[in-house]
């Protein structure tokens, strides 16, 4: 499977600092330009001296006792004007103590806390009804320690569910393809409102070798009910730091749950399995992904990752396991933008291929290997028969394409942080030609490929 691990860092356009974020994702930084003003020279005001003669004033005297109380009263001024300041620093001390905030800061932060909280629950509202609980019947035939008479292997039946986005008003919606893994047999979907629907059907799935988790379910009968999809943003324009919502059917039994974070890295790499422990369960490897410390649950996978604006810009998909909180990973939109207009056009879903196996170029990645560009898609050498860097008879192959290559634009649009190799592929059709600037030792070629359909065997990233 593949090895993709895009940069972990990506600039901010503050001019004071290049942020890298760590909370978890996707997990923005914003840009900060800084204007000083500076002042004209002003000629310095005339200054004109006069003199006042002095005024004789009478001469006043109290007497004895008068001038004591006088006295008396001067004091217990100035003892009680030195209590109340006193007292004015200790209340402000026991203040800060207290919070760690002066108390019109505290009350800055509540505005805050309370507009970000409604923003929230706004985003919710809007993108809640374009988002689904998916539930699903699996048969597994190959299930071990099942076994009927004479020995023979018993079907073992077994319930999932999942999040799935609509993303058309006639009923397609996009979801993982481990929400809906082969062997699946019956699928329901869930609206916002509580509505299950049954008539649902598998458009289609990427095969579970894929780097792409994903898979397309059909709504074939709404029932009269308005499906409302999703509005999708670009997920290029995301920053690490930038603020998210999580939607999902969390645990698969709590509806439309909403967590936020924000993004704390993209072009991630993980080895992903089910926490199930089921027979049907397998490990995967996937690519490209954002990192968010936005919650994602059990159950949260193929839902939605949702921006400050209410869009889509990615797809609920991991967790990571063991002792690790707080670390989500979402498959960036863009990425499937290319298969889903596909699906909308012809109804059937086949991805294109290139078959090669890369990693997706940091500048560490770059002086490992000695390469002479930070950015790009690097056919690295593989140690593994079973995992070449380009497929045989894939083709890359057939196009001449060699380990060691380094892929920097397709078409002539670069690849980098904001456009992996993988989703510039899935803007075209199986049967497409497109032409591929390589870097091959210090020489730029420009090879011409016409892209495959994807093999169910694939091991390949792109």
């Amino acid at each position: 499977m593949a090895e993709e691990t895009l940069s972990d860092n990506k600039n901010g356009k503050s001019k004071e600092s290049a942020e890298e974020v760590s909370s978890g994702v996707i997990a923005g930084t914003g840009s900060t330009v800084k204007a000083a003003k500076t002042a004209g020279n002003k000629r310095p005001p005339r200054t004109v001296t006069f003199t006042v003669p002095p005024v004789s004033r009478p001469k006043m005297r109290l007497p004895r006792s008068g001038r004591l109380r006088v006295a008396v009263v001067a004091v217990l001024f100035i003892v009680i004007s030195g209590l109340s300041g006193f007292g004015g620093a200790w209340l402000e001390t026991h203040n800060n103590d207290q919070f760690g905030l002066p108390a019109s800061t505290l009350s800055n932060q509540k505005k805050i806390v309370t507009s970000q909280s409604q923003l929230i629950s706004q985003i919710a509202q809007g993108v809640g009804p374009s988002v689904v609980s998916v539930n699903v019947n699996i048969t597994n035939n190959t299930s071990p320690g099942s076994l009927g008479f004479f020995g023979f292997t018993q079907p073992t039946n077994e319930q999932a569910a999942g999040t799935g986005i609509i993303i058309s008003s006639s009923g397609l919606v996009i979801t993982n393809r481990h929400v809906v893994p082969a062997g699946t047999t019956n699928v329901s979907v869930t609206l916002s409102d509580g509505t299950q629907l049954s008539n649902v059907s598998v458009v289609g799935r990427t095969s579970s070798n894929d780097s792409l988790d994903i898979a397309f379910l059909k709504i074939n009968n709404a029932e009269g009910h308005k499906l409302v999809p999703a509005v999708l943003g670009d997920s290029s324009a995301v920053q690490v730091g930038d603020a998210v919502v999580a939607i999902g059917n969390a645990l698969g039994q709590f509806q439309n749950t909403v967590t936020s974070g924000i993004i704390s890295g993209y072009g991630r790499s993980v080895q992903a399995s089910s926490s199930s422990g089921t027979p049907s369960s397998s490990t995967e490897n996937l690519s490209d992904l954002f990192q968010t410390d936005a919650a994602i649950n059990e159950g949260n996978s193929g839902g939605p990752l949702v921006n400050m604006n209410g869009q889509v810009i990615g797809i609920n998909t991991a967790v990571a396991g063991g002792s690790a909180q707080n670390i989500g990973f979402a498959i960036p939109i863009n990425d499937v933008k290319g298969l889903i207009d596909q699906v909308l056009k012809t109804g059937k879903f086949s991805r294109p291929y290139l078959g090669v196996r890369y990693i997706p170029l940091t500048a560490d990645v770059a002086n490992e290997y000695n390469l002479g560009v930070n950015n790009g898609a690097f056919i690295a050498p593989s140690s593994s028969s079973s995992q070449p860097s380009v497929v045989s008879g894939s083709p890359a192959a057939k196009a001449g394409l060699k380990k060691g290559d380094v892929i920097t634009a397709l078409n002539g649009t670069p690849i980098n942080q904001n456009n992996s190799l993988t989703g510039l592929i899935d803007r075209h059709q199986p049967g497409d030609t497109v032409t591929l600037t390589i870097l091959r030792g210090k020489k730029t070629l420009h090879i011409s490929v016409t892209l495959g359909a994807m093999p169910s065997s694939s091991s390949g990233n792109g």
